[in-house]
C-alpha cells in the first residue's frame, strides 16, 4: 500500500494520546524493532506477528510482516519476509508467534517461535526478506533440549561489546542461552534468569527483552495474561536483575510486548495495542512512545490515554 494511502487511513483513527498512533492500519502485534544500517542505508525495520491474517480468534498466522521507516515517523508495510513453510521439519498450519531479528557479519538471522514449542532460525543477506532456514532443525526445542520451559517462544537477542550473543525467551519462567557467533547455534546450558526483589502480586509473564544503557543492563518484560511491561537492572546480561518498576501499564486486551531501540541518542520503545477499529485482543496494533531516563538510571513511566488503560487482572 503506498505510505499516502496509509496517511489518509490513519487520519481516520480517532485521535489518541501522543505517541499511540498505530504505525500501520493492517493488525500487527509483538514488534521487534531495531535501527538497520543495510548497505549505507539506515533505516528503521520492525517485525511482527501478523493479526491481519489470524482467524481473529485466536494467534493462528503462519506468517510474519515487516514494516520500515526512515524516520521512526513514516512507516511502509514492506510485507512478507518470512513464513513458517521456510521451515520444513515444522507443520505448515504451525503458529507464527513473537519474531526476533539480529544483524552481525552483514547477515541478518530472524528467530522465530514455530507452533508453541521450538524456536527456529533463518538467515538473509537483506533485512527485509529472502531468508532461509538456517539449520533444518530447530535451534530451541522443547522436546529436546533440557530446561526449555513450558513454551520456547518469545525470543530477543542481544549481543554485548565483547560480541557475545544472548537470547532469552519463555513463559512463566525467563530462560536465556548464549549463541556462538555463527548465531545459528546455543553455546552452553539454557539457564534460568533470576529477578530479585519482585512484587508480592506481580510475576514473569512472558516477552522477555533485554538492552543496555548507560553501562547497565535493563531486563524488561510482560507480567503475565493481561500484564504490564516491567523491567529489572542488573551489572551482566546474565543478571541476576533487581526489579525496578513499570513501563506500560495493564491495556485492555491480553497480551502486552514490547520492544527498545537506542539510535541516534534517543530511546525509543514499541509496544502493541488494540488501536485501530475493530481492535481486540486477536486484533491487536503496533505503537511508540519515547522512552526516558531518570537521574538514577530509572525508566520513565509510559503515560498512556485514559481510553488506553485496562484494569488488574483479579487474583
Amino acid at each position: 500500500m503506498r505510505y499516502s494511502a496509509i496517511l489518509m487511513l490513519m487520519c481516520a483513527i480517532p485521535a489518541l494520546a501522543l505517541g499511540a498512533q498505530p504505525i500501520s492500519p493492517r493488525f500487527s502485534a509483538d514488534p521487534s524493532a531495531h535501527f538497520f544500517s543495510d548497505k549505507g542505508q539506515g533505516q528503521f525495520y520492525v517485525y511482527a506477528t501478523d493479526d491481519a491474517s489470524n482467524s481473529g480468534k485466536y494467534w493462528d498466522s503462519t506468517s510474519w510482516r515487516l514494516y520500515t521507516s526512515p524516520d521512526s515517523m513514516r512507516w511502509k508495510d514492506a510485507g512478507i519476509p518470512l513464513a513458517v513453510t521456510v521451515f520444513k521439519w515444522a507443520r505448515p498450519d504451525a503458529k507464527a508467534w513473537a519474531p526476533e531479528v539480529a544483524q552481525r557479519n552483514g547477515k541478518y538471522y530472524f528467530y522465530a517461535p514455530v507452533g508453541g514449542d521450538k524456536i527456529g532460525v533463518a538467515v538473509s543477506d537483506r533485512p527485509d526478506g529472502g531468508y532461509r532456514d538456517a539449520r533444518t532443525t530447530p535451534l530451541v526445542d522443547k522436546a529436546r533440549d533440557a530446561n526449555a520451559g513450558d513454551e520456547p517462544i518469545d525470543p530477543a537477542v542481544f549481543v554485548d561489546k565483547s560480541g557475545q550473543a544472548y537470547m532469552y525467551f519463555g513463559t512463566r519462567v525467563p530462560k536465556v542461552v548464549k549463541l556462538k557467533s555463527d548465531m545459528t547455534s546455543t553455546d552452553g546450558a539454557i539457564n534460568n534468569v533470576v529477578i530479585h526483589n519482585m512484587p508480592n502480586a506481580s510475576q514473569y509473564g512472558e516477552a522477555p527483552f533485554l538492552h543496555e544503557h548507560a553501562g547497565v543492563y535493563y531486563f524488561s518484560f510482560s507480567t503475565g495474561w493481561p500484564g504490564q511491561i516491567v523491567y529489572a537492572t542488573g551489572a551482566s546480561p546474565l543478571g541476576p536483575f533487581t526489579y525496578r518498576g513499570v513501563i506500560v501499564d495493564y491495556l485492555k486486551i491480553s497480551t502486552n510486548h514490547h520492544s527498545i531501540v537506542e539510535h541516534d541518542g534517543k530511546s525509543l520503545l514499541f509496544y502493541h495495542d488494540s488501536l485501530l477499529p475493530g481492535g481486540s485482543s486477536y486484533r491487536r496494533s503496533i505503537t511508540t512512545a519515547p522512552l526516558d531516563y531518570t537521574s538514577d538510571g530509572g525508566i520513565r513511566k509510559i503515560e498512556l490515554a485514559p481510553s488506553q488503560l485496562g484494569s488488574k487482572p483479579k487474583p
